[in-house]
């Protein structure tokens, strides 16, 4: 398992691909988050600015996709809920969200942090202030998770006897 390190979501010369793959990360760590630690870090980062909803939250359904052994053909796995919403903000920046589940409220903080990290002047802020925390404590949650599966390992080993050796 690899460990993901912050990375500014935009800066002078960083590649596209690396802007994307920031971003995508970012947007994981919010959609993985809880409701209620999300608005309560969003309403410690201070006042935010205006915002318009692009799209209100709304909920729908994905079709999931498997493939038979890996890399056979595609069939349908089922549907999956899920809730998306769009903001823009004044000054521009457009930031979308999407979330597990029916939870439109989450899924509009989502959309809203992911506008503010696209510009200069908040980008540091939502960084710092909300991502990182999250990531933080979602790091420390595997963590904890991967040590209660490791108690359960149970090593299996064989015995041989003396007179089968011959």
């Amino acid at each position: 398992m690899t460990t993901a390190h912050p990375v500014s979501l935009k800066t002078d010369g960083e590649s596209g691909l690396a802007q994307h793959a920031a971003r995508r990360e970012a947007m994981a760590v919010l959609a993985g988050s809880d409701t209620g630690e999300l608005a309560a870090l969003l309403a410690a980062a201070g006042e935010l600015p205006a915002h318009e909803e692009l799209r209100k939250p709304e909920s729908g359904l994905l079709m999931l996709r498997g493939r038979i052994s890996g890399d056979g053909s595609p069939f349908n796995v089922g549907e999956l809920t899920v809730a998306r919403a769009a903001v823009k903000l004044a000054s521009g920046e457009m930031g979308f969200g999407y979330v597990l589940g029916r939870d439109h409220e989450k899924a509009r903080f989502v959309a809203l942090c992911d506008a503010l990290v696209q510009t200069d002047r908040f980008r540091p802020l939502i960084e710092n202030g909300v991502i990182e925390p999250l990531r933080a404590r979602q790091r420390e949650a595997r963590k904890l998770a991967a040590e209660r599966t490791a108690a359960t390992r149970v090593e299996f080993f064989t015995l041989v006897r003396g007179e089968d050796d011959k």
